[in-house]
């Protein structure tokens, strides 16, 4: 007997996205499933932080359609989303709070290598181990589908390895993850999709073009 296929964890359909009046990706269609890791590649510029605050619901496309699973995501751009005056621990245990999560803040603590640093404020913390503290949340907040943007940057070398360990484990649980990343994590049989097939053709009359700005 067959066993049954699950659906996928985000499901884009010909998706167009834009920055302002310009549109920069169109056509874009795709899914992540379940113990997944995709890579999203592309110039700078061309709309990688773009499409990911679309899918995170944060910005509207232009056309097309995103659904993500009921279970949920998570979402970490460029800001770690810390407190200053608040511990790491602090912190996380807000994270936890707000995502109503049942992780114990001792895992996501031991995840990222924060324990000696569970009580220093944030504002204390060096732009790496903010960065790994910021990553933290990723555990913390126990969704199936993680959304990531640059998420090594700042980041040593042992802490991208620590930070793939993350990634691997929270796959083999039967999550995913998708990441804008220009680095090799290390996580096994990741998939790459390049933006750059997906580069809009066609302006909305009017569109400017930013190069000039």
């Amino acid at each position: 007997m067959n066993k049954p296929v699950s659906s996928p964890l985000l499901t884009v359909s010909d998706l167009a996205i834009a920055r302002g009046e310009r549109v920069l990706i169109e056509n874009l269609s795709f899914e992540v499933a379940r113990g997944e890791a995709l890579v999203i590649r592309g110039p700078n510029g061309l709309g990688k932080t773009t499409l990911l605050r679309v899918l995170s619901g944060l910005q509207s496309s232009v056309h097309g359609a995103s659904v993500i699973d009921e279970a949920g995501f998570v979402y970490c751009g460029h800001e770690n989303a810390l407190k200053s005056q608040l511990s790491v621990y602090e912190n996380l245990a807000f994270w936890q709070s707000v995502y109503g999560s049942h992780v114990p803040v001792k895992e996501a603590l031991v995840a990222l290598d924060l324990e000696e640093l569970w009580d220093r404020p944030a504002h204390y913390l060096s732009a790496g181990q903010k960065r790994r503290a910021g990553l933290a949340r990723m555990v913390i907040a126990d969704k199936p589908l993680w959304i990531l943007d640059e998420p090594t940057v700042s980041l040593d070398a042992a802490s991208v390895t620590l930070f793939a360990q993350a990634v691997r484990a929270h796959l083999a649980r039967g999550g995913a993850a998708l990441m804008a990343t220009h680095i090799d994590l290390g996580v096994e049989d990741t998939r790459v999709l390049d933006l750059g097939a997906y580069r809009a053709t066609s302006q909305p009359q009017g569109a400017f073009d930013e190069a000039f700005l």
